[in-house]
């Protein structure tokens, strides 16, 4: 039988491992075919670039976050695969750009008093 949340809590202790342990940080940006954008922060594990952080802004404006801490929910997931800049069609970017994309609307919450990875209107 398989444990599900056994596989979820090394999954999260292994991505955060890498984010709160890695030193040399790569970022990148990716535009999809329907103009929605990828931002990814990945660090080299035995010899892989894998992603710790990914933003997905999608052509609508709505910002999905994924990384050790919210692995995946209704509209996506962290990748679970290595990247390759090239073969991914991966521009490289400033860490400052991915930090201004990945906080950008962290702390917004609805007029509920909701936290939401979504800008209010």
């Amino acid at each position: 039988m398989v444990d599900l949340e056994r596989i979820k809590a090394e999954t999260v202790a292994y991505f955060r491992a890498l984010d709160e342990n890695g030193t040399l940080r790569h970022h990148f940006r990716h535009i999809d075919e329907e103009g929605g954008l990828c931002y990814f922060e990945a660090v080299s594990d035995r010899g892989e670039l894998v992603a710790i952080k990914q933003a997905e802004m999608t052509p609508a404006g709505r910002l999905h976050r994924y990384s050790w801490e919210h692995l995946e929910d209704e509209h996506g997931f962290l990748t679970d695969q290595a990247i390759d800049p090239e073969e991914d069609q991966l521009e490289d970017i400033p860490a400052e750009e991915f930090q201004r994309v990945w906080t950008q609307w962290q702390g917004w919450t609805t007029t509920l008093g909701v936290r939401s990875d979504h800008p209010p209107g």
